[in-house]
């Protein structure tokens, strides 16, 4: 005779007792509408709030939750390009943002710095959730090169206000967009690429402890991984054929929308994701290649799990970083400085960031003993020796080490 298996009930505070608290906030126009854009694939487990100066704005968001903050302040017009209002329209409402994460486990923040809102807000926003002891992780972008030098000391300077006030910082330059697009891509096409990089990350550690995996991982151990780690990233590769599993790991590892490179982490988390054919020898080797590219000591937690939301046949790979701020780890973050902090005179690397102005000033250098050439703001500059191009060309080297967090800097110049 079958034996009948009895059922047995939780009541809701059981049932709730290990489900971690995630919610997704994204401040301002840029945060607001990334989280707009991906809350719609996120069915289950995850709260979306949107925190905006901008009414008009804020009425268009997806997000159940939404806080109009500064009403005195802005008038409900926005915060414009200063920082200063952005702060003080978000310090107005705080008790509002404060209910708003009350309860969270792991809480990731977004915003689009150079911006006011954003980059004046966020801080506001990233210390309530520090305060209520949730996990924070903060997504942000800074502006494209053609937006300006003004936009771009906003959005260092709204870095520096982030780099303690989170558990990780993972930053993403608006720029590297170009490398992953074509001149054909729509712009809300080329919008989606960056909101995949806060995507991945938020998906990437939402299945991992939500989901009911092959391997799973808990909390814990992602908060080992991400808690005060300082700089971070993310790559995710999608892989499919016979080296599927190691194709996907490859462009996790070599994502061109990484701030930094991977190697000489400290903490590891990846998450591989397949269908019912996934087998072990395939996440034996992506597990071995990403722990070449690491720190020999270096924590790494992963899991695997199915997604039916794969191709037949494809393999995903989803790879956070973190700990680069260590004092004896600066082999992909210090190769590009000196002992003083200077950026050293690799060929390669200056090739890359030298612009069409400069070389074409270097050339004309060659031809003629005296040049003239123009300079950002209008103005004319003679260029009497190839010395003089070089102290250009250094000049705009160091410019573009805005495009480097400045934690990172620092913790170079240490």
């Amino acid at each position: 005779m079958a034996v009948k298996k009895k059922k047995i009930k939780l009541n809701k505070e059981d049932k709730n007792t290990n489900i971690v608290n995630i919610k997704v906030v994204g401040v301002g126009g840029g945060g607001g509408n990334a989280i707009s854009r991906m809350s719609l694939d996120f069915p289950r487990g995850v709260e979306f709030v949107a925190i905006n100066t901008d009414v008009q704005d804020l009425e268009f968001s997806s997000a159940k939750k939404r806080i109009h903050i500064g009403k005195s302040v802005t008038g409900g017009l926005g915060a414009g390009m200063n920082p200063e209002l952005g702060a003080k329209s978000a310090e107005e409402n705080k008790p509002e943002i404060v209910d708003a994460l009350a309860g969270a486990d792991l809480i990731f923040l977004t915003a689009g710095f150079g911006g006011g809102t954003g980059t004046g807000a966020l801080p506001i926003v990233a210390e309530v959730a520090r305060e209520q002891g949730a996990l924070t992780i903060a997504v942000v972008t800074k502006p494209f090169a053609f937006e300006g030098a003004h936009r771009a000391r906003i959005a260092q300077e709204g870095l520096m206000k982030m780099r303690d006030k989170v558990d990780a910082l993972i930053v993403i330059p608006n720029d590297r967009i170009f490398s992953v697009i074509n001149k054909d891509t729509p712009i809300i096409k080329a919008f989606e690429e960056i909101d995949n990089v806060l995507k991945s990350a938020v998906q990437g550690i939402v299945d991992l402890i939500v989901s009911v995996g092959i391997i799973n991982v808990d909390f814990a151990d992602i908060k080992a991984i991400i808690k005060n780690a300082g700089s971070a990233i993310v790559g995710v590769g999608i892989g499919s054929g016979q080296e599927r599993c190691t194709d996907a790991v490859r462009q996790a590892l070599n994502s061109p929308l990484l701030g930094v490179s991977s190697e000489g982490a400290r903490g590891i988390l990846f998450g591989v994701s397949g269908g019912r054919d996934l087998k072990m020898t395939e996440i034996n080797e992506a597990a071995s290649l990403i722990s070449e590219s690491v720190d020999p000591g270096a924590k790494i937690i992963f899991g695997a799990y199915n997604d039916k939301r794969l191709k037949q046949g494809q393999v995903k790979v989803t790879l956070i970083a973190t700990g680069f701020n260590d004092a004896s780890n600066r082999s992909s973050i210090g190769s590009l400085f000196g002992s003083s902090g200077s950026v050293q005179k690799d060929p390669a690397v200056g090739a890359l960031r030298r612009s069409p102005e400069i070389e074409a000033a270097i050339q004309k250098r060659k031809r003629d003993p005296l040049s003239i050439m123009d300079t950002d703001d209008g103005r004319k500059k003679e260029v009497e020796s190839v010395n003089d191009v070089s102290e250009l060309e250094n000049e705009e080297i160091k410019d573009s080490m805005w495009d480097i967090p400045t934690f990172l800097r620092r913790k170079k110049r240490e």
